[in-house]
């Protein structure tokens, strides 16, 4: 072991593999808004609650505070495209993407591998970062389908069907 770069660090973190999600909000309009996270986690089955992090300064803090709503979408092996869509900053995030509102009001972008419905407990400073800790109000979960991952700063899959089941 020894001191690192920035850059080290971050080639380093690339090296473990994660999930991607897109978290969805509304703001006090109720004007939907996304972003891309990998920084997701579970946390707790009792009581159900998971974790993610935004940069403290993200225009999104305001609406995923303590009490705010949030959906979290697990995407896709073929969703690429949409973690790229929502990696950025764009005025009309939605448009041109297929989704509907969910029953609570937020925007739920169609065929992800699962879905979250979760309700900020409570938010925690890390470094540069907000972490912020959600129970689960809901979910909806398609396990035939296969998760989008990303590993040293690429997009992947898994393959089950080369795996050995238990």
């Amino acid at each position: 072991m020894a001191p690192f770069t920035s850059q080290e660090l971050r080639k380093g973190f690339a090296s473990f593999a994660t999930g991607v999600t897109v978290i969805t909000c509304v703001d006090e309009d109720l004007n939907p808004h996304g972003i891309t996270i990998s920084s997701f986690n579970t946390v707790s089955l009792e009581p159900p609650l998971i974790l993610w992090s935004l940069k403290k300064h993200s225009r999104l803090m305001p609406w995923v505070e303590v009490g705010k709503k949030h959906l979290i979408h697990v995407l896709e092996r073929t969703q690429e495209d949409l973690a790229m869509h929502f990696a950025t900053v764009k005025i009309n995030q939605f448009e041109r993407i297929d989704h509907s509102l969910s029953p609570s009001g937020l925007t739920e972008i169609h065929h992800c591998v699962a879905y979250y419905e979760c309700e900020t407990i409570s938010v925690h400073v890390g470094g540069d970062h907000n972490i912020i800790v959600a129970k689960v109000i809901s979910l909806k979960n398609h396990p035939e389908k296969e998760p989008l991952i990303f590993a040293r700063s690429k997009f992947v899959g898994l393959d089950f069907s080369k795996m050995k089941s238990t």
